[in-house]
This record gives structure tokens, sequence and C-alpha cells, in this order.
């Protein structure tokens, strides 16, 4: 008899270890079918009945009867979404360090990006969350992260996925350019993440402005400069980001030049106006250049945007006098 409560002891032990264990790895979000490993059908029922346990989308179960976190909806997502599904695009990126992409906006407002096999059914959203679910043929243990929690793509993937499904193209050239700049993936990964795709969205695009970013355009305002000034009004190709020594041998970095005409380029954000030091810190660098014989011209971020044309007849103009005859 003894020998018994001892053995029901020790399964009631191991059976609560293993459920903390399983709650804790997700946050306590668990599939029904997985509760019940741990519990009897009556159990679970009494627990979500009781309100001590919630039940926010058919399947799938939530360990606390207060309202469901952030992390805790992403959970829930996945895993009514089904057990290969992974978080995607910028809702994985943004796990992984990404900013500046409706960061400001309400959590609970953002849509919640899915990436689910090729012929996965449609499921049924949680209550109240807006989710996209995108569908590829493509999605292998190599794409997904082994460890991290929730299950998401790798970075590299995230990033290819959030430019095909931006909006716009220069909205898909800014998620690349972002994400090399906060150092969150190297250039070579994401190329060679797009590369293995092969068939989606922008792909010639996204090559592209990855290639851009390998030559040293990594803002945004570069890469519009290279895309909407060089290349459609067919100027030469300049040097992007090159590096100089200046009179005080500080190391400076040049926006845009054409070193064979002694021409630089620098394109402008808000800051270059609103900031007086660096206002100051550009005027040094317009002297250093002078005196090295370059001619320096300036254009704001908004005029590349939205008059290129007018930029490209300037440096067209600049370049000419420099003896430039193409």
């Amino acid at each position: 008899m003894t020998q018994r409560v001892a053995s029901h002891d020790w399964r009631m032990h191991h059976s609560h270890s293993g459920l903390s264990e399983a709650l804790g790895a997700t946050e306590g979000v668990l599939t029904s079918a997985t509760a019940l490993c741990f519990m009897s059908e009556d159990q679970l029922r009494w627990k979500i009945s009781s309100g001590r346990w919630q039940k926010p989308v058919r399947g799938v179960i939530v360990a606390q009867s207060g309202p469901l976190t952030a992390n805790q909806m992403l959970h829930v997502t996945l895993l009514a979404a089904g057990p290969r599904a992974a978080l995607a695009g910028l809702t994985a990126a943004r796990l992984d360090g990404l900013t500046g992409f409706d960061d400001k906006g309400k959590v609970d407002d953002r849509p919640i990006y899915l990436l689910a096999p090729h012929g996965y059914r449609r499921r049924t959203a949680p209550l109240g969350l807006t989710v996209i679910t995108h569908y590829s043929k493509r999605l292998g243990d190599e794409d997904v992260h082994p460890a991290k929690q929730p299950r998401r793509t790798r970075i590299a993937r995230s990033i290819v996925d959030a430019a095909s499904w931006m909006a716009t193209d220069r909205g898909a050239m800014a998620v690349l350019a972002a994400s090399v700049q906060q150092r969150l993936v190297r250039v070579a990964d994401v190329r060679q993440a797009a590369e293995h795709m092969v068939r989606f969205h922008r792909r010639k695009l996204i090559l592209e402005t990855l290639g851009d970013i390998a030559g040293g355009a990594q803002a945004l305002s570069e890469l519009d400069f290279t895309r909407s000034v060089v290349r459609a009004f067919h100027l030469p190709e300049p040097t992007s980001q090159s590096a100089r020594r200046d009179a005080r041998g500080r190391r400076r970095w040049t926006d845009v030049s054409w070193d064979d005409y002694k021409l630089a380029v620098e394109i402008d954000g808000a800051q270059h106006t609103e900031d007086p030091l660096q206002r100051w810190d550009d005027m040094e660098r317009d002297i250093d250049l002078g005196a090295d014989g370059y001619r320096t011209l300036r254009f704001p971020a908004w005029l590349v945007r939205q008059n290129p044309q007018s930029v490209a007849r300037t440096i067209g103009q600049a370049l000419h006098q420099a003896g430039y005859r193409g």
C-alpha cells in the first residue's frame, strides 16, 4: 500500500513538473492536446469553466485568467495556425530587434505576419487580432530558428519576406537598409536567403538594393538617389560612402562621389537643417573637400524623392563642367 502511494505521488510530481516546464516554454500558452498530456479532460474542462484558465481560440488554452501579453498573443496565433507555421516578416524581425516600422503604434493594432507551408488549410485567427498569413513552398528547418521562442523565421529570411510584403518599393528598400544599418544581419546573409527563395515579389528590386547596400549606400535616401537619379537618368555610377582623411586626420565619409571629376554629392535629411552642430559639421566637410579640389552639391532628401529629374540635371551639368562627355 505504501509503495502504491509513493508511486502515485511520483507520477503526480512528474506530471506537475512536466506541465510547469511546458507552460514556461511558451509563456503559459499550450494546445489543448498538450495540456491533456498532463491532466484529464475533466480537469482541463474545470480549469476553463472556473475561469482559472481561458480558451482564446479553438484548440488553444492559456493558463491564466487575466489579459494576454503581446508575446502570449503571438504564441496563441502560432498554435492556432498549426505546428509548422512560423512568425515571419516584420513580426519576426521586430522580435529580433528591428526598429523604425510602426514602433509608435499600439502593439495590439499591428498585424501579425505568419508564414505557413504551401497547402496548409486556412484557419480562423484569434478573436480581435489581425493575422496576415502567407504560404510558401519553401519553408524548411533552415528557414526557422531552431531555438528562439515564439517560433519564427531566421532574421535573414524575415527581412526578405518583410521587404517583399511591404506596400511600396520604397518601403521594401527601407526595410533592407534599416536591417543592415541596425547591425541585425549581414548583406551576404540576406542575399543568400533571397537567392534560395527563387520566386517572390520584388525579387529583382531586392537583389539590386542589396547590391547597392553592399557597395556602400546604406541610408534610404542614398538608395533613392542611386535608383531614381543615377540609374533613371543614365548618370555614370558613383562611389557610395567613400572614406577619406580630412586636414585633421579624421576619417570622413562622403555620401556619393565621382572622384575622376572631383564632384561630391551629399543627401541631407531633416537633421542637417534642424541641428546647428550638424550644419557646422557639414560646412567643415565641404570646406575640407573644397581644399582638395572637390565641388560639393547638397540636396535635401525630399527633393531626391519628389523631383529626381531636377537633381539629375544639376549633377549632369556639374559633371560636364568637370570634363565628363558621356
